[in-house]
């Protein structure tokens, strides 16, 4: 099954990104860059960090445009 364009999953929990939500605030980006690379296509790469770093990150984001759920 493909996975939508703004869902990116590793197994354990499935990120969306809303981009209009988003006010590129870059709180990802800057937290965990490894994962959230805004200069790479495709931008979120869940391989780069353990699940509760990322939901750790997740949780800091202004806007609310990413969120994840368990898988």
């Amino acid at each position: 099954m493909e996975t939508p364009p703004n869902q990116f999953s590793n197994g354990e929990i499935t990120v969306t990104f809303s981009p209009r939500k988003c006010i590129h605030a870059e709180n990802c980006a800057k937290g965990l860059s490894e994962v959230f690379r805004t200069s790479i296509i495709p931008w979120i790469n869940l391989d780069a960090a353990t699940t509760k770093k990322i939901i750790c990150q997740i949780g800091k984001c202004p806007s609310g445009a990413l969120n994840y759920q368990n898988n």
